[in-house]
């Protein structure tokens, strides 16, 4: 369970986001959160995620796919879904981001060249949002990078903003780390233990570490922003599970935060159910779309043997595998790949087949997977428990998708869903057994 705790921290940020030692100053508060407002009413409280398209690490970053969901998704699913506020809203100057923070369902501040420079601060493109924007008393920062984040640890944010009265609480980890002091090159010293004495080193369990920053999110009020603040007046921490303190900026790489995402990521708000049924589009998903016609008029299909051991696999752990497609394509060709499913092909409503298909097998959607790539799989991939995509299918099926494979169809994107499936699978038998 997510552990809550206070402290004060004498650490701010002035307007230029540089660190300043002094203490912030005491804030006069009232029943709105703004000062000297006065009105007797709920305060706004928005989620603002700073997505910039200029990352100097890896391009477009933020909308890079982490476990099949553009990065910036994962934050905004957890915001939306927290239901702690008024409105959820992408900082952003670049138009595929917009796009993306629009089809998760969030709303779109464009911001300035001004404030989109490699020398602007987070706080440079939070006061300009507040500009624009006067109907939000509260500020929820919330870090795109940051993919591990739940609701719950929003929801408990919020209560220390509107119930407790704190002006600004921000996210810690704890962590056991001994420090000790730098010494530079050329220098005649010797290092110094700064947070241990090295003749009683303690052990772990004896040890409370210590709490940093992730910079997962700040919350703050208007009235201390405006003021140059991120962190002051009547402050708070809130220290979260050290799972869900995922920063990929500096603490892993791309491989090992998918992991940690799919272990501990928050994938919505209706638990996982066991997949008992995997539903596969033939043409673009287990072929590549490209049909060859022999001398003798005969159909020719290429397949990646990948795919062919992903169904297999899926089939020995005890999920029913089914192929679909809408062309009539050639069963005596499909029957030749020795893959062993049932399926249907020269359907014209695939939704109807399908769903004929989960009751004869007593299921509800949520145990039903799909993969698809067309127009055509658009409402079977909304109502499946879990939906994917080849990296090459129409944007109408990503956009209806919760995973968007890496491997083109036809070329390993059975396989990828197959071990995605396989994941979350382990993450509903791990929950199952707590």
């Amino acid at each position: 369970m997510d552990s809550v705790e206070k402290g004060a921290n004498t650490s701010v940020s002035n307007p230029r986001g540089r660190p300043s030692r002094g203490r912030p100053p005491k804030l006069q508060r009232n029943s709105r959160g703004g000062q000297g407002r006065g009105v007797e009413k709920p305060p706004h409280l928005a989620a603002l995620i700073l997505a910039r398209g200029g990352s100097k690490g890896i391009p477009l970053k933020n909308i890079k796919h982490l476990a099949g969901v553009p990065l910036i998704g994962w934050v905004l699913r957890a915001a939306l879904d927290s239901g702690v506020f008024q409105s959820v809203w992408v900082s952003t100057d670049h138009d595929e981001i917009e796009n993306v923070a629009k089809q998760f369902g969030a709303q779109v501040h464009r911001r300035s060249s001004e404030a989109s420079k490699d020398s602007s601060t987070s706080l440079d493109a939070i006061i300009e949002f507040l500009n624009y924007h006067n109907e939000v008393d509260i500020v929820g920062n919330i870090q795109a990078t940051s993919p591990c984040l739940h609701p719950t640890d929003l929801q408990k944010v919020a209560e220390m903003i509107r119930e407790e009265g704190y002006d600004s609480v921000f996210s810690v980890v704890r962590r056991h780390q001994f420090r000790w002091s730098e010494i530079h090159k050329g220098v005649n010293e010797v290092t110094e233990p700064l947070n241990l004495n090295p003749a009683k080193r303690p052990r772990r369990q004896d040890w409370d570490g210590e709490l940093y920053e992730n910079g997962s999110f700040y919350f703050a009020k208007r009235h201390l922003i405006e003021m140059g603040y991120l962190q002051g007046g009547k402050m708070a921490y809130y220290e979260m599970r050290a799972e869900h303190s995922v920063d990929i900026d500096v603490d892993i790489d791309w491989p090992i935060a998918e992991q940690r995402v799919l272990r501990f990521g928050y994938f919505g708000k209706e638990k996982l159910k066991e997949i008992k049924l995997l539903v596969c589009n033939i043409d673009g998903c287990l072929t590549n779309g490209q049909i060859y016609v022999s001398g003798d008029q005969k159909e020719i299909i290429s397949y990646d043997v990948k795919d062919a051991i992903g169904i297999s696999l899926l089939k020995k752990s005890g999920i029913e595998v089914r192929l679909i497609s809408e062309r009539a394509c050639s069963k005596q060709t499909l029957s030749s790949l020795k893959l062993d499913c049932k399926m249907e092909v020269g359907v014209s409503d695939k939704l109807a087949v399908v769903d004929e298909w989960r009751k004869e097998m007593g299921l509800c959607w949520k145990e039903v997977a799909y993969l698809g790539n067309e127009v055509s799989d658009e409402e079977c991939l909304k109502r499946a428990g879990l939906s994917g995509v080849p990296a090459d299918a129409c944007s109408a099926a990503q956009k209806a998708v919760g995973y968007i494979c890496k491997s083109n169809g036809g070329r390993g994107a059975i396989r990828e869903f197959a071990e995605h499936i396989f994941l979350l699978m382990e993450k509903v038998n791990n929950s199952c057994q707590k």
